[in-house]
Formats: C-alpha cells, structure tokens, sequence
C-alpha cells in the first residue's frame, strides 16, 4: 500500500509578476493549463509597517533589478492592493487552482485572511513574528504554512510549541529550507527533511520543502522522504527584470517538475501480486527452465 500522501505543487510567484497584474494572470493560467500544478501563490507586504525609515528610504543594493528610485518605491511598485488580489484568487479559482498569498506583517496577513484562501503562507524571514502568528492562529481557520529557512532548531521547537498551546498544530504545514537564491545543491539540505518527519510529523499536519535551487531532480527526492508538499518559484522568463527570476522554473520546467512527481507518488507501491501481470508474459518467454 502506498502511504504517501498525493504531492501538492505550489508554483510561487512571489512578486515576479513584476507589479502588472495581467502579467500576474498569465502566471495563473500557464501554471493552471500548461504546468497543471495545484496551485499559486503571491506576496503581500505591508512596506511602511515591515520596513525601517532608513530601509524604505535607501537605494535598492541591486539598482538594475529596481523598480523606484529607493528600495521603499521598488517594493510598493510591485504591491497588489487586496481588491487586486481577490481578483486574483477568482481567476485562479476560475482554473480550479488554489490561491494563496505569503505574508509579511500583520496588516497584510490581516488583509488576506479576509479573502478566506485555502492555506497563507508564512516565509522564513517571519516566522518569528508571534504577534502576526497568535493573530493568524485566533482568526483564520485554514491552513498555515511556515518555511524554517534560516531558524535555529529551538526557534522551530517554540514555533511549534506556540501552535500546540492555541490547538492550531494540527493545520499547521512546516517547509523544510535553506534561504538562499539560488541555493548550491551542498547547501540544500535534504536530510533536514527526515528530522523534521521524525521529530514532528505527529505534532502538525504536513511536512513541505520549499526549494531554491536550480533544477527538478532534488524535489522528487525531497518528495520520496515525506515533503508532501513541494513548492518551487515560477517565472514565466528567467532573463526578465527582478531578483528571482534567475532562481525559479520555467513553464517547461515547472511542469516537468508536476509530471515528475505525479508519477513518482505512483511508482510508490509494493507489488500487487509476486508476478504481474506484464511480467508474466516475459516470464513465460525468457525465464530460465534449466537443462
């Protein structure tokens, strides 16, 4: 029997829409019809409430990826408003696709939880934002799922702790990853996957890897040692402008990647029966009688 569960592929977006929200649509269909994933996922950033004066106000470290003049425009550029994103899950729910949106601060969690997406997503870089997580853990009732990139292994022990104490663990999906664009395969990590299974399968829903990295193969990997949801960046053209296009798949990729695991869940089997039934005409033929 097969105990794995079905992967669940999320093609994440990000801002790599690069603030147009037809570009945004296009995304949506081409991971919907081409790459048949199960679903996308976006950002939403409250930029004044997430940023320093001085952060808002500086240049952006990589101007040719810029969008403003400082790094506050750049980033309010590529900000949906909520009325523009509740566009976006009806088109996504048009495909039949899942909708989601990773969340930055509170007033953007907030904001999205307002839209009732089946799951929001919490990135690595605020995990540790117990406020925006106890708000989240009283007042939305559909999945959390929190990426574990750059987090000491007790910072992921209390994490999990402060959903068990508010009976949200068990809608509660913890991604395996390393925070790194593009990350070197000797930096991915795999193993990090089993830890997790070992010390937390039981206490949460799911285990996720997020991935990096350049290149499909590690995902089955990561898949066949229990990250049954797998989530990888998406960009419809890795050359286009902005910082994470050039460590995210394209349509081919992206969907390569959905065939790849689809399959590998139902390769996962015992036999049947100790002969099957193609092998027993090949059996037939070419076993060994002896003299």
């Amino acid at each position: 029997m097969n105990n794995y569960k079905k992967p669940r592929i999320i093609a994440e977006v990000g801002c790599n829409h690069m603030g147009d929200i037809e570009i945004a649509k296009k995304f949506i269909k081409m991971a919907s019809v081409f790459c048949e994933v199960d679903g996308v996922k976006f950002q939403k950033r409250n930029n004044k409430e997430l940023l320093t004066p001085e952060q808002y106000n500086a240049a952006h470290p990589n101007p040719y990826n810029s969008y403003g003049k400082t790094y506050g425009e750049h980033r309010e550029f590529l900000e949906f408003t909520v009325q523009q994103h509740l566009e976006l899950k009806k088109y996504c729910e048009e495909f039949g696709m899942v909708y989601s949106t990773s969340v930055w601060d509170l007033t953007s969690a907030k904001e999205i939880a307002e839209l009732k997406p089946q799951f929001i997503k919490i990135p690595s870089a605020c995990n540790n934002n117990y406020k925006m997580l106890d708000w989240l853990c009283k007042n939305y009732q559909g999945e959390i799922h929190i990426s574990v990139g750059m987090t000491t292994y007790n910072e992921i022990k209390e994490m999990i702790e402060f959903f068990e104490e508010r009976g949200r663990n068990k809608d509660l999906v913890v991604y395996s990853c390393t925070s790194g664009y593009p990350v070197p395969v000797d930096d991915i990590c795999l193993l990090e996957i089993t830890r997790l299974k070992e010390k937390y399968e039981n206490k949460v829903k799911e285990i996720g890897f997020s991935g990096h990295h350049n290149g499909i193969a590690i995902d089955v990997a990561a898949y066949t040692l229990g990250a049954s949801t797998i989530e990888r960046h998406f960009t419809l053209n890795r050359t286009w402008k902005g910082t994470d296009h050039a460590a995210s798949l394209e349509p081919d990729g992206m969907r390569k990647l959905a065939r790849d695991l689809r399959n590998t869940y139902k390769a996962l089997t015992y036999k049947r029966e100790e002969i099957l039934d193609i092998e027993k005409v090949q059996r037939e033929k070419l076993k060994y009688r002896g003299i």
